[in-house]
């Protein structure tokens, strides 16, 4: 009797084809997820404006520059926090996000939407999908490496008008 003979399978064969990534593995492109997108959404940040808000995000969370979801942008917000709010565009119910863009146009605070809570939570460094993200001001004084990502992104941001649609 050989030793192979009661043992199970090795389970290394099962993953040696699977290691290439593919569109069948659940990542969507661009344009798949536009298509999930709610109808307050506006302005949605283009295919390399949600790179850039992408790039931002993991910037701002590894230097703790970064409010992550609803209850703690909306805190930020009120407590009198700056900067620029990136929202999730496939966010269901509608209800959880629909207060947030009012909230921030009244305080003045810009803000653009991307079009997955999933990538937007990979970005901030979370293993849950992240509906909404408030990337502080940099400080004057502090040093941030993503300041010209957030002033690119913001005057981006500002140069929408809610009154066009």
């Amino acid at each position: 009797m050989s030793d192979d003979e009661g043992k199970p399978p090795k389970k290394k064969s099962k993953k040696e084809g699977s290691e290439t990534p593919s569109k069948a593995d659940g990542a969507k492109s661009y344009e798949e997820r536009v298509k999930a997108v709610n109808a307050i959404s506006q302005p949605l940040a283009d295919k390399k404006s949600t790179k850039k808000c992408h790039k931002l995000v993991k910037k701002a969370s590894s230097a703790k520059h970064i409010r992550r979801g609803v209850k703690e942008l909306v805190k930020g917000v009120r407590k009198g926090d700056k900067g620029l709010a990136i929202l999730a565009g496939d966010i269901f119910p509608l209800d959880v996000v629909s207060h947030i863009p009012i909230l921030l146009e009244e305080s003045g605070i810009p803000y653009i939407f991307v079009p997955s809570k999933q990538d937007l939570g990979a970005a901030a460094s979370t293993k849950r999908p992240t509906s909404c993200v408030l990337v502080k001001a940099p400080a004057k004084g502090k040093d941030f490496d993503g300041l010209d990502l957030y002033e690119t992104l913001v005057k981006e941001a500002k140069s929408y008008d809610p009154s066009s649609v």
